[in-house]
């Protein structure tokens, strides 16, 4: 049976009488030449640990066990986990899990399949969960080396945007991540590796999909300040299409007369809008809130 051809992928579900879910977004990957390219950008090594979330009928899987060591493969659906455990009978590094990741405890994910300190997240994510398990895996105790997924066109576009159009996401993602040009060998993170055609998928999708690599950086400052940041990013965002000055004094209950002091201090115009700042301004804004 081959995982990539349309047919095999019918008669297999045909057997376990079910069918890829809309609602759990099960668009399963068919192009040989796209999954080389998730394999290339993971620069996988053989005492590597990879978690795959949503592994569906195990098409990515089964080309991961062949490069590293061991595989944690997290599925919410259960009749998944069942053709699963037949795709992948002839691989011994796989352990399955049948849970909803973002409810699990990633520093102990059970009791026979611990993640090590240091491991990677290689995965055709769910899409309709892109953001929260972003932020999910960029706020564990234990942070992977790096993500490579692939995610819709649009999504992948924003995380990797820079002023003037930058958003919530790009910042919460950009905040956790390498600063631009800080390692040569790596480049940027985040960072677009290559666009999907949604005609490399079966059922076709809607929308284009693009293969994102992000790679997290030790985080300086405790949790509190990390919240403090986010509570002055939030607010600053809270109206994208109102001025800045007039976010912040409205979301952080400052006067509008403070709060133009203290983005000026910052070499901010109260009138900018919040897609305009980068997350250094963020940061500094964040560090010098309380001097207000």
């Amino acid at each position: 049976m081959n995982l990539l051809f349309p047919a095999d992928i019918k008669k297999l579900l045909n057997r376990y009488e079910t069918h890829p879910s809309k609602a759990l977004g099960q668009n399963f990957l068919i192009d040989k030449n796209i999954l080389n390219k998730i394999i290339q950008a993971s620069n996988l090594k053989p005492d590597d640990t990879v978690l795959e979330i949503g592994p569906g009928i195990g098409t990515l899987t089964q080309e991961l066990a062949k490069h590293v060591g061991k595989i944690i493969a997290i599925e919410k659906d259960k009749t998944m986990v069942e053709i699963l455990k037949e795709t992948l009978s002839g691989y011994k590094n796989i352990k399955i899990i049948n849970a909803d990741i973002l409810k699990l405890n990633l520093s102990n994910v059970d009791a026979t399949a611990q993640l090590l300190p240091r491991y990677k997240v290689v995965a055709n994510i769910p899409y309709y969960i892109t953001a929260p398990l972003i932020r999910f895996l960029l706020e564990a105790e234990n942070r992977p080396d790096f993500m490579v997924l692939m995610v819709q066109k649009e999504v992948a576009q924003r995380i990797c945007a820079s002023p003037p159009n930058m958003s919530l996401l790009a910042v919460s993602v950009q905040f956790y991540c390498l600063p631009p040009h800080s390692n040569p060998s790596e480049g940027a993170s985040p960072k677009i590796v290559s666009y999907v055609s949604k005609n490399c998928f079966w059922p076709v999708p809607k929308v284009d999909s693009a293969i994102i690599k992000i790679t997290p950086h030790k985080i300086v400052g405790h949790r509190e300040s990390h919240n403090l940041f986010f509570k002055v990013v939030k607010a600053g965002f809270s109206h994208p299409r109102k001025q800045l000055g007039g976010n912040l004094s409205a979301g952080l209950k400052l006067t509008k007369e403070k709060t133009a002091d203290w983005l000026k201090k910052n070499n901010l115009n109260p009138k900018q809008r919040a897609e305009t700042l980068s997350v250094n301004d963020w940061k500094n804004l964040a560090k010098t809130v309380d001097n207000f």
